[in-house]
């Protein structure tokens, strides 16, 4: 394991120990009114297929026990899922840079400070999953990429605003996504190379916002096995 995934093992530890139980692994309340049809809906551990209808959905397993945003898979085919989300909340953090894994762990601290406490409330936040990046390429290869690193803010929470001035409440609106999903640790050379699977499997006749993607991890670093990534190209 890196330097760097082990000072965020002992971050993730930190955290969990200052945290009571009940704080976090509440349950999410379900805040959707949506009744479609012949579409497998998720939110807590399982699928629910047999009432499609149904106002109480299962969280994925991949979100183990975080409240995380509540999605219909609309469509699977081989190498993606095209998934409907409803709008969303989120905390934020913008950095610009070259590297990835620099931008995204001082986008991190930034976020991870603020669900510490750093708001006007001083409140301590749930952690969430997932942790998103917006990457934004740069016009060349000495470019500046410009990345947006998220927290979800779940729906029992009201967000108290950020006391640092690089942190910043966003919201996603109702969108498809299509989304990869793929194991281990991912670094920066394995979410690059996703995506171009991602473009790939698409084809050439599918239509989805070509000037920047996601990646979404839904880890933190003690978990070793059966980690979950994701990367999202947002449809048009």
């Amino acid at each position: 394991m890196s330097t760097k995934n082990l000072w965020f093992l002992m971050l993730a530890v930190t955290y969990l120990l200052s945290n009571v139980a009940s704080e976090a692994f509440g349950l999410s309340r379900v805040r959707r009114n949506d009744k479609q049809l012949n579409v497998l809906h998720f939110s807590q551990g399982r699928m629910n297929a047999k009432d499609p209808t149904s106002l109480r959905h299962e969280r994925p397993a991949f979100c183990r026990d975080l409240d995380c945003p509540e999605f219909t898979v609309v469509k699977n085919e081989t190498g993606y899922e095209l998934r409907e989300y409803m709008p969303t909340h989120w905390v934020s953090s913008n950095v610009a840079g070259l590297s990835y894994d620099t931008a995204v762990y001082q986008a991190f601290m930034r976020l991870f400070g603020y669900i510490s406490g750093e708001n006007e409330k001083k409140e301590k936040i749930t952690m969430t999953a997932p942790v998103i990046t917006r990457v934004i390429p740069g016009q060349g290869p000495a470019c500046e990429n410009n990345f947006t690193e998220s927290f979800f803010i779940s729906p029992q929470v009201d967000p108290p605003s950020p006391s640092n001035p690089k942190v910043f409440l966003s919201s996603l609106p109702k969108m498809l996504v299509y989304v990869r999903s793929f194991p281990g640790f991912a670094t920066e050379s394995d979410w690059l190379a996703q995506a171009r699977e991602l473009a790939a499997a698409l084809g050439p006749n599918a239509t989805y916002i070509k000037d920047y993607f996601y990646t979404a991890g839904y880890d933190s670093p003690f978990q070793i096995f059966n980690r979950h990534n994701e990367i999202w190209f947002i449809a048009q």
